[in-house]
C-alpha cells in the first residue's frame, strides 16, 4: 500500500524511472540497472544506476544494433537472459563484449499501450549473476509498471494541452486562454505547444488571456516571460489580457517585465486594439400578418 501511495506521487516519468531502479536495487543484487529508450537506431540510457563497477552511464548513447537492448527488444516481451555474455552466441561476437571476460545480462522490453517500443529495462554485471524465477518476474512487473507510467504521462500531456488550445481568430490571430494552477512543468508544456504551433501556422497576434489562472509563483512568471521573448523574437506579437492582482503580488517584477508588451483587461479590448469590432446581430421574427 505505502509503494502504491508513492507511485500516485510520481511528478513524471523520470522520477518513475528512478525510483523503479531504487526498488529493483533493494530486491535484485545484480550491479547495473537501467532504463533505455530507443528510436529503432539509437539507443539512449535515460536512467542507470551502478552499485560498484561503472558499466552503463546516464546520459550515454550508442547504435541500437551495437546494444544488448536490441537483443532483448527482438526477443519479445519475456525476459532475455544471458548468464555468460562471454560466451553466448547471440553476444560473444559483439563488440560491446570485448569489456567484459565473463558477466550476465538480462532485459525485458518497455511498450507503450499500443505495442510500439519505448525503449527496455535491463541489468547487467561483469561477474556471473544468478538470476531467479522472481528477478524475472520482478523485472517484468516492472516493465508494466512503466508502460502505465509512460500512458499516464502522455494523459496527462494531453490535458495540459486541452487546457491551453489556440482558438483561431482568423488568419494570424489566435486566442491562448490559460485556465487553472500553473505549474512549472505545465508552463513548460504551453511553451513548447505554442511554438509548435506557430510553427506550423504562420502567426502574426498570439492573445494570452490569463484571467482563468488560480495560482502562479515566480518560476513560472519566468517561463511566462520566457515565452513573451521568444515569440517577439519569431516575429509573433504577444498580447496579454486578464492579469489579476495576485498575480502582481506573486511575481512583483511582472508587471514591469512586461511593459513593451500590449497589456489589456479583458478579450474585448484586446480585439478592439487590433481592429476587430464585436457585433451582436439581433433577429426579429417577422409577423405574417404585416
Amino acid at each position: 500500500m505505502e509503494n502504491a501511495q508513492r507511485i500516485k506521487r510520481f511528478a513524471d516519468f523520470d522520477e518513475a524511472a528512478s525510483y523503479i531502479l531504487e526498488l529493483l536495487n533493494k530486491q535484485i543484487g545484480i550491479n547495473t540497472l537501467f532504463i533505455a529508450k530507443n528510436d529503432g537506431k539509437t539507443n539512449n540510457i535515460i536512467k542507470a544506476r551502478n552499485a560498484n563497477e561503472v558499466l552503463v552511464e546516464e546520459g550515454s548513447s550508442m547504435p541500437l544494433p551495437q546494444t544488448y537492448c536490441s537483443l532483448s527488444l527482438n526477443y519479445g516481451p519475456t525476459p532475455l537472459v544471458i548468464e555468460d555474455v562471454s560466451k553466448d552466441e547471440l553476444t560473444r561476437s559483439m563488440e560491446i563484449t570485448k569489456n567484459f571476460t565473463q558477466g550476465t545480462f538480462i532485459g525485458v522490453p518497455v511498450y507503450y499501450s499500443d505495442n510500439t517500443v519505448y525503449g527496455t529495462i535491463c541489468g547487467l554485471d561483469d561477474q556471473y549473476f544468478k538470476l531467479s524465477k522472481e528477478d524475472l518476474s520482478t523485472f517484468e512487473t516492472m516493465s508494466t509498471l512503466l508502460t502505465y507510467v509512460l500512458e499516464l504521462e502522455k494523459a496527462n500531456e494531453q490535458i495540459q494541452t486541452l487546457t491551453a488550445p489556440l482558438v483561431p481568430v482568423t488568419k494570424g490571430v489566435a486566442i491562448v486562454p490559460i485556465i487553472g494552477e500553473i505549474t512549472a512543468s505545465r508552463a513548460e508544456m504551453i511553451i513548447r505547444h505554442v511554438l509548435d504551433k506557430c510553427n506550423e501556422e504562420t502567426m502574426d497576434y498570439l492573445i494570452f488571456d490569463v484571467s482563468g489562472v488560480s495560482q502562479i509563483n515566480a518560476v513560472v512568471g519566468e517561463y511566462l516571460l520566457k515565452l513573451v521573448s521568444i515569440l517577439k523574437v519569431i516575429g509573433v506579437t504577444p498580447v496579454i489580457t486578464g492579469i489579476q492582482p495576485f498575480m502582481a503580488l506573486k511575481v512583483p517584477h511582472f508587471a514591469a517585465e512586461l511593459k513593451a508588451v500590449m497589456i489589456e483587461s479583458n478579450l474585448e479590448s484586446a480585439l478592439k486594439k487590433l481592429g476587430f469590432r464585436l457585433i451582436k446581430e439581433s433577429k426579429e421574427k417577422s409577423d405574417p400578418h404585416q
